[in-house]
């Protein structure tokens, strides 16, 4: 190696290269195209840059000779910041060309050329097509592509696949080396970005994975956290446990699937241990925040941080102990991607811990657990033939050619491109054709020629993913704008009257407004959609069928020890899971080779343990068979559909029917036919529209202008391009086709039963009302016998002689004073003996002190109440955070029972707890 490598290799503290760096060295130097997989903390990236640095220092190749790719559409600023170090030492000139670059910066980019130019997917459009720095780019020799696992299921893979063929156009031999995590298709990914006799470093080093699955166990002290933090005794009992954890290491990392369980989840544990310094970080949080956050666990100031994938990849937050992932991770790579941050250093070990909440939630972690230390990864699906990238990347080829260029040529260049490699002379011209339509391009005899609409549209789409607006939540009863919704929730679900659960409530929209949503708290949690639902990634197939098999050897099994020891799940695991299945064989087992239709009251569910995708695929072509009105809400072992009204065997029946008379060659045509008519359709529709130009980026199209749009579209490249994003994205045609002929077969089974059995009731409870954080049962009961079983202080107003104390469960109805027969009675808590002293200096007509005045009023004010409202009111002033006004308003209501009393000050006092950082204490 060079000396000033070897000198900068020492600067870090590197004295010995790992396996990957050993390993990536001679075929990148010899020019080989290359791709590179390690586990994270491996040092990939530098792996990919020191035989480049070599090559570098030896040639002294003219600029920009270097282009490293980042995935990012923000930079890493760690990442960043280490190239520049790498830059200085070389005595390279390095710059960096992303959205936020300055006019300035452009500017002395295109005029000075530099040796190492760092780019997102999004800045090499541009720089594409830029008249004085694409010259630049004609003298590149090396290309890196960092964390190319990120983008290769996505559009933005997709697009970066054809920069890359337009790039060979001005740089003909550039030499491409790709970095990725570990992932399950290596090949399929050197094929993606078409590295030719690539060379695939893979390395699998035996860094330690220690990986378990905990249920926690309720104990006595799970009562007293459940009534402090107003949740259920279970919650609380995983609560604790994870505060245990976090006590017993330096620095925790504690994984959620979404934002807004981060955030529930960071301030429960907050509130039950205040000592304990717990953070919150996810991708909503402004970057300042973000940035404070992770430098603040870097330096340890910081225990614990709640988070999400946000913190799943790259940004360097320092030493991580240990790695819990709240609820299952759903998937084999996101959970190693995960715990790959504990123990960060290749050769130290990663710990991580799932702590599941339900018994379905057990089985699916303990599955990818499973998988995880098998090494069974998720194969990836990319997107071919993407007719909105192929649009826009045909405008800037026209650019590449200084403004025209020949249908052949374009054709050739794009069908080099890995996902091209199918694309039909047809579908390439009808792209064409619908771009002249619009007016953006316009073809020329054999020669497709810019037009003035053509720069706008180019860089104004520079990037694939879509410019989400977001909806303002405001709550009708005080104004207070809860949270956000973004745009394809609204489009989805959002309708006057629909209910959905924001912040851990629920609430019933009244009125939509152009950048606002006005709600209304509700109680109608049974038909409640959690807005978090977009954030989920979909349970993969084979995940779905080993939890279903693991469901049949468990009911038959009487020795449950192969989950611990093949699992890795604990004892209360195995204990809980015992006791469900038990139940469970009273009604039947549902498994990978059974589909069981369950009927009670007006629903029906469908068990089918095949995964995210292959159940909404199975959904919509069960629905677009009936003949009747019905919703349907799935996951990835169950179908949910609602029906108006009670329903029974004949409709369950017919279900039957429909899943037993499938044609497999039909499937895809049901599909065709039926999804155009759904608003996940529409929202999508709209998102292509834009990428295509039919629509400016920033247009705001409500849901009938849309359907109307869609007819009009029917046919044309962006209604084909809809259609075929939502098959690869939501849907899973193949699969499904795979089960249609199992069931054909008779390999698969199917049976009609009614319900509700326990395993259907999990599933209305995970489905309907997971994370609500309104009183259950079980809390409400908490919450009302601690009010019960206070002592209040009952104070007579008109002698100021009598006073007794009761508990409020023993309060009688009605009162009067034992000394003088007067019924105004004041209620205080049982320590309280100023208001003995105030009462009884008014009653003897002592001066009372202005403040002495002031208490007197609140407590007549009070004695008011309780003459009117008796027992009521008593138990309302014995809340938490409930003053005169509150109870005044409270105790206005009319409420059907008790239990709807005790929910009502229940809420009262939670927006008590969660305003009052509002006020002054």
């Amino acid at each position: 190696m060079h000396e000033k490598i070897l000198e900068a290799l020492k600067k870090l503290k590197i004295e010995k290269l790992t396996e990957v760096q050993e390993r990536a060295f001679k075929p990148i130097y010899e020019g080989k195209n290359c791709l590179i997989i390690s586990p994270t903390g491996t040092g990939k990236t530098l792996a990919a840059l020191l035989p480049i640095f070599q090559r570098w220092l030896e040639n002294k190749p003219k600029p920009t000779s270097i282009l490293y790719i980042s995935p990012m559409k923000a930079l890493n600023r760690d990442q960043l910041e280490h190239l520049v170090f790498w830059a200085e030492e070389l005595g390279m000139e390095i710059s960096v060309r992303h959205g936020d670059t300055s006019s300035y910066e452009r500017k002395l980019q295109a005029e000075f050329a530099n040796d190492f130019l760092i780019l997102t997917i999004e800045a090499l459009q541009s720089v594409l097509v830029g008249k004085k720095i694409r010259e630049h780019l004609r003298n590149v020799k090396w290309v890196i592509l960092d964390e190319v696992h990120e983008v290769v299921e996505s559009k933005r893979g997709v697009q970066l696949t054809l920069a890359l063929e337009r790039l060979k156009e001005l740089s003909k031999n550039f030499q491409i080396i790709a970095v990725s995590a570990t992932v399950g298709d290596p090949e399929k990914i050197a094929d993606f970005f078409s590295l030719e006799k690539a060379e695939i470093i893979n390395v699998k080093y035996n860094k330690p994975l220690e990986l378990k699955v905990v249920y926690p166990r309720e104990e006595k002290v799970d009562e007293k956290i459940s009534e402090r933090v107003l949740t259920t005794k279970e919650s609380a009992a995983r609560l604790r446990y994870i505060l245990q954890k976090i006590r017993e290491k330096n620095s925790t990392l504690i994984f959620t699937n979404t934002r807004e369980f981060a955030e529930i989840l960071s301030s429960r544990l907050r509130l039950i241990e205040k000592d304990i310094p717990i953070s919150v970080h996810h991708s909503s949080l402004s970057k300042d925040i973000r940035v404070k956050t992770e430098k603040d666990f870097k330096q340890g100031k910081i225990k614990a941080l709640v988070c999400t994938s946000s913190l799943q990849l790259g940004v360097d937050i320092g030493t991580v102990d240990l790695v819990i992932q709240y609820q299952s991770p759903r998937e084999v790579t996101q959970l190693l991607q995960r715990v790959g941050r504990s123990g960060h250093k290749y050769w130290l070990k990663s710990e991580g811990i799932i702590v599941a909440t339900d018994e379905d939630d057990i089985l699916e972690s303990s599955v990818i657990v499973r998988k995880a230390l098998a090494g069974e990864l998720e194969k990836v699906t990319m997107h071919q033939k993407s007719l909105d990238v192929l649009a826009h990347q045909l405008v800037g080829i026209v650019f590449d050619f200084n403004g025209e260029v020949e249908v052949e040529k374009a054709f050739e260049i794009v069908k080099r491109a890995q996902p091209y490699r199918n694309l039909k002379m047809k579908e390439f011209l009808d792209v064409l054709k619908f771009l002249e339509s619009i007016g953006i391009l316009y073809v020329k005899g054999n020669k497709i020629v810019r037009r003035r609409k053509s720069y706008d549209y180019y860089f104004s789409r520079l990037s694939t993913i879509p410019d989400v607006k977001d909806y303002k939540v405001v709550n009708t009863v005080d104004g207070i704008v809860i949270g956000s919704l973004d745009e394809e929730f609204v489009a989805l679900y959002g309708e006057e009257g629909s209910i959905f659960i924001i912040k851990g409530e629920t609430y019933k929209i009244v009125s939509i407004e152009e950048d606002k949503i006005y709600v209304e708290p509700s109680k109608e949690k049974d038909a409640a959609i959690p807005s978090w639902e977009g954030e989920l990634i979909p349970v993969p197939l084979e995940v779905s069928l080993e939890v279903g098999s693991l469901r049949s050897k468990i009911s038959s099994e009487e020795d449950l020890g192969f989950m611990e020891e093949k699992y890795k799940v604990d004892d209360s695991s195995i204990l809980a899971l015992k006791s469900f299945y038990e139940e469970q064989k009273k009604y039947f087992i549902p498994s990978d080779k059974e589909i069981f239709i369950e009927f009670f009251e007006n629903k029906i569910v469908i068990h089918s343990s095949f995964g995210n995708k292959v159940n909404e695929t199975l959904a919509k072509i069960i629905i677009s068979q009936l003949n009747f009105f019905v919703k349907n809400r799935n996951d990835a072992y169950r179908i949910i559909l609602t029906f108006p009204e009670k329903i029974g065997r004949k409709e369950a029946e017919r279900i039957k029917e429909v899943l037993e008379s499938l044609d497999e060659r039909k499937v895809e045509e049901e599909i065709d036919n039926f999804i155009p008519k759904t608003d996940l359709f529409t929202i999508r529709f709209l998102n292509v529209a834009k990428r295509f130009g039919v629509l400016e980026k920033d247009a705001s199209i409500g849901k009938n202008l849309a359907k109307k749009l869609i007819d009009e579209f029917i046919g044309t490249p962006v209604f084909e391009e809809t259609l075929r994003e939502l098959k690869v994205e939501k849907l899973d045609i193949p699969n499904t086709i795979w089960l249609v002929n199992r069931i054909r077969k008779g390999e698969i089974k199917i049976f009609v039963v009614e319900g509700p059995s326990k395993i259907s009731k999990l599933a209305m409870r995970k489905i309907f009302i997971d994370f609500i954080e309104g009183p259950t049962k079980d809390i409400l009961d908490l919450f009302k016998n601690r009010i019960l079983e206070k002592r209040i202080k009952v104070i007579c107003m008109n002698c100021g002689e009598w006073k007794s104390l009761f508990y409020l469960r023993d309060l009688p109805d009605e009162i009067s004073c034992k000394k003088c027969g007067a019924r105004l009675l004041t209620v205080v808590k049982e320590e309280n003996v100023k208001a003995e002293r105030i009462i009884s200096k008014y009653v003897r007509k002592q001066k009372l002190s202005k403040e002495d005045k002031k208490n007197f009023s609140k407590l007549l004010e009070k004695a008011t109440l309780f003459l009117s409202f008796g027992k009521k009111a008593a138990i309302a002033f014995s809340v938490k955070g409930i003053g005169i006004e509150t109870a005044k308003r409270v105790l206005a209501k009319y409420f059907r029972d008790e239990d709807d009393f005790f929910e009502e000050l229940y809420n009262a006092q939670k927006n008590f707890l969660r305003t009052r950082k509002f006020w002054k204490i």
